[in-house]
C-alpha cells in the first residue's frame, strides 16, 4: 500500500483512507493475510491511530476485514450466502434445517421473550441453543424458547438434559400446526456468549433476527438468532423474504 495526501480531502480522514485501504486489499492482499500492525499503517498513511482505527472500524463493520484474537486484523473472505426466508414455513430442526442443535435447557426467558410468549413472570421455557455454521465457519446462534405448553407430551424420562432434551423439544414442536410466522432484523452488539461462540470480540456489530412462530392463534416459539454482522448482508426481496447474499454478488449489482 502506497501513502497518499489527506490533509485536502473535505470528507472525514477516517473516511477517505477506509476508501484507500479498500481499494488495496482488492489489489495487493489476499483473503486470509494478516495486516500491517497499527503503527506502521499509521505511519505508511500518514494519520493518527486514532484515524487509522476508525477506518479499520469501517472496514471490518462493512465485511472486509476481520479482527481474530491472538492474530490480528487480516482479510475477510466473501460474504457468505445463508437463506433465512420464510418461504419453507416450517419449524425449527424441520427438513433441510441448516442448523445444528447444541444444547437444551429450561429457564426464565428475557421479559421481552416472555411478553411475546404471555408467559407469566417468572415462568420457565425450554432453551433449544442452536449453531449455523457453513463451510466450517460459525455464522449464527440462535436461541429458541418453547413454552411448556407447546410440548405438553415431552418426556423428561426420555430426553433429561443437553443436546437430547433439545432434539426431543424440536421434535416435539414439529408436531404442531405451523399456522404463519415473522420476523424482525436490527442491528446489536455481541454479547460475551455470543462472541465467544461466533469468534467475535464482545462489542463487534451484530444482526439480530427474531423470529416468532405461530400455531392455534398464539405464539407457539420465539426465536432470537444473532448473526455475524461482517459474514453476513440481510436483503429484502421482491416476496418480502429475508436471504443473506454473498459479498462478491453485493459487488456486481452496485
Amino acid at each position: 500500500m502506497g501513502t497518499t495526501q489527506l490533509e485536502t480531502v473535505p470528507e472525514p480522514k477516517y473516511w477517505h483512507l477506509k476508501t484507500v485501504i479498500s481499494e488495496a486489499l482488492d489489489s495487493d492482499f489476499s483473503v486470509g493475510e494478516i495486516l500491517p500492525n497499527e503503527r506502521d499503517l499509521a505511519a505508511r498513511f500518514g494519520v493518527a491511530r486514532a484515524t487509522l482505527r476508525q477506518a479499520l472500524e469501517q472496514l471490518e463493520l462493512e465485511g472486509r476485514l476481520q479482527r481474530r484474537r491472538g492474530v490480528g486484523t487480516t482479510v475477510a473472505p466473501p460474504r457468505m450466502g445463508v437463506d433465512v426466508s420464510t418461504t419453507q414455513h416450517a419449524w425449527p430442526g424441520a427438513g433441510q434445517d441448516a442448523w445444528q442443535t447444541v444444547d437444551g435447557t429450561t429457564a426464565v426467558p428475557p421479559a421481552a421473550v416472555a411478553r411475546m410468549l404471555d408467559l407469566d413472570a417468572g415462568e420457565e421455557t425450554h432453551i433449544v441453543r442452536r449453531l449455523r455454521v457453513p463451510h466450517s465457519q460459525p455464522v449464527a446462534a440462535e436461541l429458541l424458547y418453547v413454552p411448556a405448553s407447546s410440548v405438553p407430551d415431552l418426556s423428561a424420562i426420555d430426553a433429561p438434559s443437553g443436546p437430547a432434551r433439545a432434539r426431543a423439544v424440536l421434535r416435539e414442536l414439529g408436531r404442531l400446526d405451523l399456522e404463519g410466522q415473522d420476523r424482525a432484523v436490527e442491528l446489536g452488539s455481541a454479547r460475551a456468549d455470543d462472541a465467544k461462540e461466533l469468534d467475535r470480540l464482545p462489542g463487534a456489530p451484530v444482526l439480530v433476527v427474531t423470529t416468532r412462530y405461530v400455531s392455534g392463534g398464539r405464539t407457539a416459539a420465539v426465536s432470537l438468532a444473532t448473526y455475524r454482522a461482517d459474514t453476513c448482508r440481510l436483503t429484502f426481496g421482491d416476496s418480502g423474504d429475508l436471504e443473506i447474499s454473498h459479498h462478491d454478488q453485493e459487488r456486481r449489482a452496485s
